[in-house]
């Protein structure tokens, strides 16, 4: 079990982690919690009902690892639209799209993330300081958006792009100052193939 992982008997999964791998992963979900940004709590005295229709942002995100987490809903940002018209409707479309959506999408990653905070401050250590983390199948799905938000932000501070790019750090010399990111980047990936798995199975 230790690294990856494995199906539980409920329909869950549990994976060993320890000491180090504990604080690695909590200190990454609180940075993307942050980054994300706070939650939008209706203000005192406010309609809750009128808080459902608020709206969100129209413009992209200009930090790259935001827009990695909420990319636009149209058009694809490396390739050549037919036309300036076309460009100019995918943009409008994106825009109409985030402000109804961008919200409840930041919500839905700050909860995720915060489950993951939950569930590793919830930890009972044994003798070596580590623990065996068990995730009931909700929480599962959870930990896995949580994982891919990481992997989706990392990869952007990276520049990483498509599979060939991300194939090249495995080449980074380790006196290279993106090599601790790097690993995280490569041991969130191991952990969400394995979680992946286990709801596949």
């Amino acid at each position: 079990m230790a690294g990856q992982f494995e199906p539980t008997a409920d329909g869950g999964a549990a994976v060993a982690l320890d000491e180090v791998e504990i604080s690695i992963l909590r200190s990454l979900a609180v940075q993307l919690m942050e980054l994300v940004g706070p939650g939008d709590e209706p203000a005192q005295g406010r309609d809750p009902l009128a808080e459902l229709f608020a709206e969100g942002p129209s413009e992209p995100p200009t930090d790259p690892a935001l827009a990695r987490l909420f990319p636009d809903a149209y058009g694809d940002p490396g390739a050549e639209l037919a036309s300036a018209e076309a460009a100019t409707e995918a943009r409008a479309a994106s825009a109409e799209f985030r402000r109804y959506t961008e919200l409840d999408l930041r919500a839905r990653k700050r909860d995720d993330a915060l489950a993951m905070v939950r569930a590793l401050d919830a930890l009972t250590p044994e003798g070596d300081g580590g623990a065996v983390l068990r995730l009931a199948p909700d929480d599962s799905r959870q930990w896995l958006g949580a994982l891919n938000d990481l992997r989706l932000a990392i990869g952007a501070r990276l520049e990483v792009t498509d599979d060939e790019d991300g194939g090249g750090l495995y080449a980074l010399p380790d006196s290279d100052p993106r090599k601790p990111m790097v690993m995280a980047y490569l041991w969130l990936g191991a952990l969400q193939e394995t979680l992946v798995e286990t709801l596949t199975d």
